[in-house]
């Protein structure tokens, strides 16, 4: 497995996906202010503005460090729209997750995740070798574990007292996965929800 991934877009035809840098602040911030976004990963985002700018630090760090590769997801037109990550690399065992993924809520539904995520998918198993993508989401937010049930990735169960999360406390984390193995019929049923977005589009 390729880590830390080659600087460059990820590019369809919806969504741009660019590596986060320091330009980006300011455009996500814009469409960062909606408490519905954050209200899985961290409340403190929209409380004020050090909260975006400690999640975005915290990202430029990260990546800095090699821990984490986070993208700026745009319209193709520029606009952005979110932010989603590859966190939690094992290079020696060609693993990796997608996660701190977000969007602002005028792009819920339009088909920006599901092309966001064959982007991201596509580039983990076909350019940086993963043999296996993990996904992880609050147990009780059900609107993320739709999603990813829906790609479809695989439910691997729960892990109990998972994590600490600033102003919620306490949560268990509800795990999916998709593997190389199933990779190909993924994406192919990505395809699919994308043309069949595209189509109600043009109605």
């Amino acid at each position: 497995m390729i880590w830390p991934p080659p600087e460059r877009a990820l590019e369809g035809d919806r969504v741009r996906l660019e590596p986060l840098v320091e330009d980006h602040r300011e455009p996500l911030r814009s469409v960062a202010d909606h408490p519905e976004v954050w209200q899985w990963t961290d409340r403190r985002v929209t409380e004020s503005k050090q909260g975006f700018d400690q999640w975005f630090d915290g990202r430029l760090l990260a990546r800095k460090l090699g821990e984490e590769h986070a993208f700026a997801t745009l319209k193709v037109d520029g606009e952005p729209l979110g932010s989603s990550s590859y966190l939690a690399p094992r290079p020696i065992h060609d693993g990796v997750e997608i996660g701190w993924t977000w969007l602002t809520p005028s792009a819920w539904r339009s088909g920006a995740n599901v092309e966001a995520k064959l982007l991201m998918l596509g580039f983990a198993f076909e350019q940086l070798g993963c043999m296996r993508v993990e996904l992880k989401t609050d147990a009780r937010n059900e609107r993320s574990r739709g999603a990813m049930e829906a790609l479809p990735a695989k439910f691997e169960g729960i892990f109990r007292k998972h994590m600490r999360m600033p102003v919620t406390g306490v949560r268990d984390s509800a795990y999916f996965s998709v593997v190389d193995d199933e990779w190909p019929s993924v994406r192919e049923n990505l395809k699919q929800r994308l043309a069949g977005a595209r189509e109600v589009g043009s109605a």
